[in-house]
């Protein structure tokens, strides 16, 4: 099974950035969590806000946390937000259940290996970014629930 190095998490960040300035997003933040929640790789781009750390990690520590891609995240909290609340509170407010928090999958035997979490300009435009990071890195990709 692939292990997420620090080689790895460099490149799908350095690719999702340079996926943002070619798309003239707005400056992104970019973290790489391993399976365990612990920061690999994180990047800040001149002009990012001072928030942005903090919202990518989040971003990507619930689709660890729920072991689906923080799309699926964002559906289900508009149908639970009460579940929702309370999930937040057990995580003590750790996650953000908004799109761009992507499961990063071993293709060889599709167990999840870390997620990526993007934060500067929209949800979607964040999300564009981590899939970009993540197939230049060879790996796979869970934007949502399962098989998305």
């Amino acid at each position: 099974m692939t292990r997420l190095t620090l080689a790895l998490a460099s490149t799908i960040v350095d690719a999702a950035l340079a996926k943002g300035r070619v798309m003239t997003f707005e400056p992104l933040t970019v973290v790489v969590l391993d399976a365990g929640g612990h920061v690999v790789a994180l990047k800040r781009e001149d002009g990012s806000g001072i928030l942005r750390v903090e919202i990518a990690t989040g971003k990507a520590y619930g689709a660890l946390g729920f072991g689906f891609g923080s799309r699926e995240l964002f559906e289900r909290s508009q149908k639970t937000p009460v579940f929702m609340t309370a999930m937040s509170a057990i995580a003590q407010g750790k996650f953000v259940p908004v799109p761009s928090g992507v499961l990063i999958r071993d293709p060889a035997s599709n167990h999840v290996i870390g997620a990526v979490g993007i934060s500067g300009d929209t949800s979607d435009n964040d999300e564009i970014a981590a899939l970009a990071g993540i197939a230049a890195a060879g790996l796979l990709a869970q934007p949502g629930k399962a098989g998305t």
